[in-house]
């Protein structure tokens, strides 16, 4: 059945004002059904967890559902679902938990490629305990991440790699796979930052050769939440810091306060949105979590490689990377004009646009753009469509006429 883009679309409330969004990196529209959930939920009555009442049963049934949901999204076991409120508070828990592990002499392996979520943490637990930071570099032309390169960094003192399965930035997949392994060969873990890559197509944990993966329900249609997941068994060797009181059973041991029941309501209605995306789809929610995701992907690839060309075809506008692997995302710069006015002339219009360095600290430290504006990212959704392409190139050709005769 061909993927019907108007069907998708109308299930995004949010899309009825007129805006083009190409700032799914940064954040995804809402869906219906995860809108309704979580008003439902707040609706009813909840208490918090208890078995005593209904309503405390009812609070442990949404944290149980999303559990099951984040599981069935990502290839892993409810049971190794922690969740909490972003990915970067969960890689921050993670990287105190494990630092608190390390000594002096030990060692972590990161990459300039990731998102600051994925780095900083690690590198202040690192800090702290004294070991070592190694960096595994991009290519500045193309913006590959060769795998190659871990077998150098990665030696018997390494306790952790940390590694993205989608740059935020220019969209680059590197072989995650394939750095796990030669980690894994070393004895250390492996941290993935899923939350750009697993809105575009179907993600397992056991494929990666992740330890740990960590993502965020707004990127793909959800609330504004996260889980990290694990094998049980990975997070029962763990001793988080925590309240005495609080529960040490696993996984809840990683979870701090009471969680907001209503928006985990919205986690597990996001995961049945995605899994509805084909209609033709049939088996368990994971079968068709991945069947949905398929035929979204396919979708996605054919409206970026519209935006990709075009893009290239502009006078007077630069790209950055061009990975041979890549989720739906590109960076740019126009000539003449900064990319922050390059993102208002281009809201103005109604073309939602993010720029500036969108955390990939590193990234842009590298390429010597932080100071001076970063870029302007557009990443496409499933929800996108070529003439939102075609009506964001166009727009851009007269911003970049425009702004080559003020160069001038």
């Amino acid at each position: 059945m061909p993927y019907d883009v108007a069907r998708v679309r109308a299930a995004y409330p949010a899309l009825a004002e007129g805006f083009a969004h190409f700032d799914g990196a940064g954040g995804t529209q809402t869906a219906a059904p995860v809108i309704d959930a979580v008003a439902g939920a707040m609706r009813g009555a909840t208490g918090n967890r208890s078995t005593a009442f209904a309503p405390g049963r009812r609070a442990l049934e949404l944290v149980a559902g999303a559990r099951a949901a984040v599981a069935d999204l990502l290839g892993a076991e409810p049971a190794g679902v922690v969740l909490g409120p972003s990915a970067t508070a969960l890689t921050y828990t993670l990287a105190r938990t494990l630092g608190a592990t390390w000594r002096p002499g030990d060692e972590v392996v990161l990459s300039r490629l990731d998102h600051d979520a994925n780095v900083r943490p690690w590198v202040q637990a690192a800090e702290a305990a004294g070991a070592t930071v190694r960096w595994a570099e991009f290519d500045p032309d193309s913006g590959e991440l060769p795998a190659g390169q871990y077998a150098d960094l990665v030696g018997a003192r390494t306790r952790l790699v940390a590694v993205t399965a989608g740059s935020n930035a220019i969209g680059t997949v590197p072989d995650v796979a394939a750095i796990a392994k030669t980690a894994h060969a070393a004895g250390a873990l492996v941290c993935v930052d899923g939350v750009h890559s697993v809105p575009h197509g179907p993600t397992d944990l056991a494929t990666l050769g992740a330890d740990f993966l960590v993502t965020s329900a707004y990127k793909w249609s959800g609330p504004h939440l996260a889980a990290m997941v694990a094998d049980p068994a990975r997070w029962a060797a763990l001793r988080p810091a925590k309240l005495l009181p609080s529960a040490d059973a696993v996984p809840d041991r990683f979870e701090f306060g009471t969680p907001s029941f209503p928006l985990l309501a919205g986690v597990t209605a996001a995961v049945d949105h995605l899994a509805s995306l084909d209609p033709a789809a049939a088996g368990d929610r994971r079968a068709r979590v991945r069947a949905g995701l398929t035929a979204a992907q396919a979708h996605e690839e054919a409206v970026f490689d519209r935006l990709l060309a075009g893009l290239a075809a502009l006078p007077g506008l630069t790209l950055l990377g061009s990975p041979a692997r890549r989720c739906p995302t590109v960076s740019f710069r126009l000539a003449g004009l900064s990319p922050a006015d390059t993102a208002a002339e281009l809201g103005a219009a109604g073309l939602c646009l993010s720029h500036g360095d969108y955390y990939a600290y590193e990234y842009f430290q590298r390429m010597g753009l932080r100071a001076d504006g970063g870029a302007v990212r557009a990443s496409v959704y499933h929800y996108n469509t070529v003439e939102e392409v075609d009506r964001l190139l166009a727009e851009l050709a007269r911003i970049a006429t425009r702004g080559g005769r003020m160069a001038r």
